[in-house]
């Protein structure tokens, strides 16, 4: 088997479907079938029946897909380690960023990066922070940026703060939120949490939700239409002035705080690129850029 048989298994085992992993991986069905069929010749064994719901992977075939994961990792690290023993930084960055962060900050943040760097490309993958967190522990992304406080033992630092504000066209004062209509949008869950208790807190009878979306930014444009309040991070809001905005605060009086973080593994910064732009992130002319950005 070479990498791109790997790469086979993995993409399939992900799609659980013939066409959409052919056309993932850039080539016609008939190709990625032949493909599959001289993998099941080579190990002697069936690795998926196929059936009109798509693809199941047998037993030994799910083995070689876990597989899969395992093996492109460890070829992905050989070849930066062999690109590493140079002192030039060079290479592929692989970074796995909130989708919050990726819209409004990342393409500013990666511009000055390569400015600096020209040789560096990157890999980004965008998902809700959860999701990132996961990519991190499980070393799929060099760096991961995320929104909210997750469980990490390892090398991490705080980019920024954020209050937690209710959002809306016109005044509206705490009290009434229970009887308003309210907009509400697919959030992580440390910050659904943050929210909710706030709620408990202060209210003894469930929102009044109106319109559920998926995103934060639907969400703020269906304020701006003046179709109900939303509970929306400060920095979704720093460049509408026409919104008006309340911090929330917690029952101790504090303000509701949303931190975001850079996670990274401390053996990872051996790699030049890692390292390159973990310095360029805790370098305090960028922490300017950051809040320029904001």
């Amino acid at each position: 088997m070479d990498e791109r048989d790997w790469i086979v298994l993995q993409t399939l085992y992900k799609e659980k479907n013939i066409t959409k992993a052919a056309q993932n991986l850039y080539i016609s069905q008939p190709a990625l079938t032949n493909r599959l069929q001289q993998l099941e010749k080579e190990f002697n064994v069936k690795i998926v029946n196929r059936g009109r719901r798509g693809v199941q992977f047998t037993p030994q075939g799910e083995y070689l897909a876990k597989c899969a994961h395992e093996v492109l990792l460890s070829l992905q690290k050989i070849k930066e380690n062999v690109l590493n023993m140079e002192d030039n930084i060079e290479g592929t960055l692989r970074l796995g960023v909130s989708t919050f962060f990726t819209d409004y900050m990342l393409p500013d943040l990666l511009k000055l990066f390569k400015e600096k760097y020209p040789n560096i490309e990157f890999k980004v993958t965008t998902n809700f922070s959860s999701h990132i967190a996961h990519l991190i522990q499980n070393q799929d992304v060099h760096i991961g940026i995320v929104r909210g406080d997750y469980s990490w033992k390892d090398k991490k630092q705080l980019l920024f703060e954020e209050t937690i504000c209710i959002a809306s066209k016109q005044k509206i004062e705490l009290q009434d939120l229970p009887y308003l209509p309210r907009i509400d949008y697919h959030t992580d869950l440390p910050l659904k949490n943050s929210i909710d208790n706030w709620w408990s807190e202060n209210f003894t009878q469930p929102p009044h939700v109106s319109i559920e979306v998926d995103k934060a930014d639907t969400c703020k444009k269906m304020v701006l239409n003046g179709l109900g309040y939303a509970i929306l991070p400060s920095m979704l809001l720093n460049d509408s002035d026409d919104i008006y905005k309340i911090d929330i605060k917690t029952i101790d009086g504090n303000p509701l705080i949303r931190k975001t973080w850079m996670l990274y593994h401390e053996e990872s910064l051996k790699l030049n690129i890692v390292k390159a732009f973990v310095d360029f992130i805790e370098d305090a002319n960028l922490k300017d850029s950051l809040n320029n950005l904001k």
